[in-house]
């Protein structure tokens, strides 16, 4: 079912570093700074580092990743 025109829309914001408030500012800077981030994994060679196939390692690529954004980058969350 989906939204009625006029209904108004409450989105649950995760807390993040930037103090941003905007759903649609919050994704576009999120993907501005993974994507550099992402890139840094690729030619930096740091991806090879991480233990592959494992939670340790996907939640250090997570970490690296999210780390300007997100205080739980890389961490288990409730």
């Amino acid at each position: 079912m989906g939204l009625a025109l006029g209904t108004c829309r409450r989105v649950l914001m995760l807390d993040n570093k930037l103090g941003i408030m905007s759903e649609a500012e919050l994704a576009r800077e999120e993907e501005l700074l993974t994507k550099r981030r992402a890139l840094e994994l690729f030619e930096g060679g740091l991806l090879e580092t991480f233990e592959v196939g494992t939670f340790v390692g996907l939640a250090k690529i997570h970490s690296y990743l999210f780390q300007d954004v997100y205080a739980f980058a890389g961490k288990m969350r409730d």
